[in-house]
């Protein structure tokens, strides 16, 4: 089922990236030949104008092809104005950076609309309305319960012999401990995708540095309520998280990028296919607004990666409309094309590598 469902967004994050090329191109004049759904073998085609709409086999995304974009293609006669390169270097880069553009709208509105159904937030128990549920959010490496509960279960129950929590809030919950200090409770939690698990354990003194003599069972605990905003406030908070996702990965991939080059880089932190259909599925777990969001991270990374100034992907190719932009005259299309091919070689290594530390992880 997670491969099922990384293939599905992998598939929508690709086409509505080469929406973005092939609505632009069509704007400011170029001739599309082809927009296709999934990659060769063909199933089938329909032809609108003069673009041919194919559906293919494989369902992992799509392409746009552009009259004249390949530069070894064979220049034509009746349409040469209208080819890619024959169209204004401003052009050019608009249809460049439309697929980044359209990720990042996408992931702005994936993020409007999780803000619009209701996203879990941490509330004050004093403001928590019945609908609000406990959940660990941390646990402390020397308590009793390091091994037995992780972050992010629910607590259903607390209870000792006689005695049960009356009222899942973090106040009760610690004084519920501290009153029966020294006696076996039994603990309930819940966690996305699984059955309810009951551990015991004792409350213990010294975990809190604070107030060593204090009983405890060593976790942290947050409530938690899904909270809904209205359409102009959803819009607002998703423009807020669209901004943040771009600043923090542009960050984190320069950093790693920054540490390749000086040869310090831990590729066994980055995540790869492998590792992102495992994210899918755990975030499919949670619910429908935890795979939003995680899909919107998604759609911005592909954003971020593509505007590097890498041959091959989209930033790449924006150097070399820039270049011809200020020599006044087209790049040695020879050379284009072997630099895209080491551009997409060392993407390909790049990829292998984080790969190979994905499947390592699960050894």
């Amino acid at each position: 089922m997670s491969i099922v469902l990384f293939l599905f967004v992998l598939f929508v994050l690709i086409l509505v990236h080469e929406w973005g090329h092939f609505i632009v191109a069509k704007k400011v004049g170029m001739r599309v030949d082809e927009f296709a759904i999934g990659f060769p073998p063909r199933l089938f085609t329909l032809k609108r104008g003069e673009t041919e709409y194919t559906f293919n086999l494989l369902p992992i995304g799509g392409f746009v092809r552009i009259f004249g974009e390949n530069p070894s293609e064979p220049a034509g006669t009746d349409d040469q104005n209208r080819s890619f390169s024959a169209r204004p270097r401003w052009a050019q880069a608009l249809v460049l950076i439309a697929g980044v553009t359209m990720n990042i709208i996408f992931a702005w509105f994936l993020f409007a609309v999780t803000f619009m159904v209701g996203v879990p937030t941490a509330v004050d128990e004093a403001q928590a309305t019945d609908a609000a549920e406990l959940y660990i959010s941390g646990v402390l490496p020397d308590s009793p319960l390091f091994t037995l509960v992780p972050s992010g279960a629910e607590v259903v129950s607390l209870t000792t012999e006689g005695a049960a929590l009356s009222r899942l809030v973090p106040s009760e919950f610690s004084e519920f401990v501290q009153t029966h200090a020294g006696q076996e409770l039994s603990l309930s939690i819940l966690l996305a995708g699984e059955e309810e698990k009951t551990v015991t354990v004792t409350p213990v003194t010294g975990l809190i540095t604070e107030d060593s003599s204090r009983a405890a069972i060593g976790v942290s605990l947050a409530l938690v309520e899904t909270q809904q905003q209205n359409f102009i406030d959803a819009l607002l908070s998703a423009s807020v998280a669209t901004v943040a996702g771009l600043r923090d990965i542009t960050i984190g991939l320069g950093t790693l990028l920054a540490q390749a080059v000086r040869g310090t880089a831990d590729f066994s932190q980055v995540a790869g296919p492998v590792g992102i259909v495992g994210m899918v599925g755990d975030a499919a777990s949670y619910g429908i607004t935890t795979l939003l969001t995680f899909t919107a991270m998604i759609s911005l990374n592909l954003a971020v990666i593509n505007m590097l100034p890498v041959p091959a992907l989209d930033g790449g190719r924006l150097v070399f409309v820039a270049i011809e932009a200020l020599i006044r005259r087209p790049l040695n299309p020879a050379w284009t094309i072997r630099l895209n091919l080491l551009g997409f070689a060392l993407l390909i290594l790049l990829m292998l590598v984080v790969t190979w530390h994905d499947i390592a992880k699960l050894l």
